[in-house]
């Protein structure tokens, strides 16, 4: 049943029992954080809502008038019951912040997410972080359905009832063994990448959902060719290194192999394979606790801010 509008706000009421304890209206003010004006006209608001005084005042200070002194027997008990409220909901988000699910598509997973749990640690180093890596099909399903609060996907697509915003960007790169023609040579052109069947991640994968997007653009009706299907970006590399075929993986995930040289990253003519990375959540909920704070530092740590506030619903497109 809705309340009559005759009753008080808690913050009067509130008030109202600091006067009397404190046998002050600017002392209560004081004890409120508030100044001596706002506090007399939180008082002059809550007797226009009765419709009777409820202090008297003079030089030596404040007390009670009879109706003051009812309305403050009353208001303990509310005031009291306000404060249970107030624990219970400390208790709450606490029992939320205290663990945290986070699904990632695998480069992220492995390349990127340690350093932002490090980073993280540091702002909640109570809460527990269960990670849950699959591929950017695989983590959208798995936010969807509730079992994770937040993900982070490579593909370039919107998802159904998800929140996406980009917090990062990152490169694709081909890779090749050191024997293979296009280390010889250097760089590759797009036709001829285009024409050749690659190693490549399962479908679902946002590294090759990303990479087939791209060359489709630039080359309308090409179907890709796929020489192998692995479904870890170790197992890829390591079939690269063993001459199998070309790949194409984030340079995240290439970055060691290139510079130790068991793998040889020829340019790409005529494609730019930049690419965003997302952090997903359901649609119309805000993110709080240690999920803001993961949004946050994924994208301050990987040098491309988050593109809105996550603790606005509905912030951004999907």
């Amino acid at each position: 049943m809705p309340l009559s509008p005759r009753v008080p706000d808690l913050a009067a009421l509130d008030l109202l029992l600091s006067v009397i304890e404190l046998g002050s209206l600017g002392r209560a003010a004081q004890a409120h954080g508030i100044s001596q004006p706002s506090a007399s006209s939180r008082i002059h608001y809550l007797e226009k809502l009765v419709g009777l005084p409820v202090l008297e005042r003079s030089t030596l200070g404040s007390r009670p008038t009879p109706a003051g002194v009812l309305i403050a027997e009353w208001a303990r008990g509310v005031i009291d019951a306000a404060g249970q409220l107030d624990a219970g909901i400390d208790t709450l988000r606490a029992q939320r912040d205290s663990h945290l699910r986070v699904a990632a598509s695998q480069t992220i997973a492995e390349y990127l997410f340690p350093g932002w749990l490090m980073t993280l640690r540091g702002a909640a180093p109570d809460t527990t972080i269960a990670l849950e890596s699959g591929n950017s099909v695989e983590v959208a399903q798995a936010v969807l359905d509730g079992k994770d609060v937040i993900g982070f996907v490579e593909s370039p697509g919107n998802f159904r009832g998800l929140e996406s915003h980009i917090v990062a960007r990152d490169r694709l790169v081909v890779v090749v063994a050191p024997q293979h023609r296009w280390a010889r040579r250097g760089s590759v052109e797009l036709a001829d990448l285009a024409a050749t069947p690659l190693i490549q991640r399962e479908t679902g994968s946002g590294t090759r959902t990303w990479f087939e997007n791209a060359v489709a653009q630039a080359i309308p009706g090409w179907k890709p060719t796929v020489a192998l299907e692995l479904s870890s970006t170790t197992a890829i590399k390591t079939a690269v290194a063993s001459g199998v075929g070309p790949a194409v993986l984030s340079s995240l995930a290439v970055a060691a192999e290139i510079a130790a040289g068991t793998l040889v990253s020829p340019a790409i003519t005529g494609l730019d394979l930049t690419r965003t990375l997302r952090a997903v959540w359901p649609s119309g909920q805000r993110l709080t606790g240690p999920a803001r704070a993961l949004y946050a530092i994924a994208g301050r740590t990987t040098g491309s801010g988050p593109s809105s506030d996550p603790t606005q619903a509905g912030s951004a497109p999907a």
